[in-house]
């Protein structure tokens, strides 16, 4: 019993994981159909962010939620510069999107290593996040449990903005129909910059939190990009239900597998599952018939 709830809490807190890296994926490229392979590097951009601002608020309580508000600015600020100077050029050329977003995130790996070394850095995470809760016998940490939380606060803030808010009624209007959208008065390209600032500001997010967990590098990004993908594709393109069963349901999955085998081993196994799943459901789990986001 013991091994069953440690292992369902190392698939909730590793789908936690994979569903903040995904989200701001469900709307670049469930929403807007483009391939950022530069979302990796948003969410390296987070991890640092959370490290300098460490450096200039010493106390890691009152810094991690600085951090989550900055790392917020700085990955949506990166997002609206990399669509404005080059992604909106591309719209309708994914492989060349693919290619040239591949190239910025090499860029960005070399900034880093210029600005803070090859050497990994380390964030001090806050001391009511240190050590673990028992849960039925199996001790889950502090800081995972603070990743699920706020994965899930990200979840219910970008569902109720896309919802309710002005701003999200335009996103799904251009989503839906962006001649139609356009015709009404809708600025298509305002949207776009205003998705791309929200759905990059989410990567970053990420990466102030994974920096709780582990340490920071100028490669780290790339560990979760492919993740994050498989994630929005398993769920279906655009659809932010599929992105939070798709990413728990690979979490636990990989968390069973990886207990029974290996790590290596379990990624292999997870990989051939998932496209399976994606030969006899091509369009995830649920199919965008608007391609509406809720």
């Amino acid at each position: 019993m013991d091994v069953l709830i440690g292992q369902l809490a190392t698939g909730l807190s590793l789908g936690s994981i994979l569903l903040l890296a995904a989200l701001g994926l469900s709307l670049t490229f469930g929403q807007m159909g483009v391939i950022n392979m530069a979302h990796g590097e948003f969410i390296m951009a987070g991890c640092y962010t959370a490290y300098v601002v460490q450096q200039v608020f010493t106390t890691a309580g009152v810094s991690l939620f600085i951090s989550l508000i900055v790392g917020f600015l700085v990955g949506g600020l990166l997002g609206v510069l990399l669509e404005v100077t080059l992604i909106n050029r591309m719209y309708h050329r994914p492989l060349d999107t693919l290619l040239v977003t591949f190239g910025v995130g090499l860029v960005l790996q070399q900034v880093a290593r210029d600005i803070f070394g090859a050497p990994a850095v380390n964030v001090v995470a806050p001391s009511w996040l240190a050590g673990g809760v028992e849960i039925f016998g199996a001790v889950v940490p502090r800081t995972r449990i603070f990743i699920l939380f706020l994965a899930i606060a990200c979840v219910i803030a970008l569902a109720i903005m896309l919802k309710v808010s002005p701003m999200g009624r335009r996103i799904r209007a251009v989503v839906q129909n962006r001649d139609l959208a356009e015709t009404s008065g809708i600025s298509s390209r305002r949207t776009d910059i205003t998705t791309f600032f929200i759905g990059s500001g989410l990567a970053s997010v990420a990466g102030v939190a994974l920096t709780l967990i582990g340490s920071t590098s100028p490669t780290i990004g790339q560990s979760y990009l492919i993740d994050a993908f498989l994630v929005v594709v398993v769920g279906g393109l655009g659809q932010i239900k599929g992105t939070v069963i798709a990413a728990f349901g690979i979490g636990f999955l990989n968390s069973f597998i990886e207990y029974n085998t290996t790590a290596s081993l379990a990624k292999v196994i997870l990989f051939i599952l998932i496209v399976i799943f994606l030969q006899v459901r091509p369009q995830g789990l649920f199919s965008v018939r608007t391609r509406s986001l809720v």
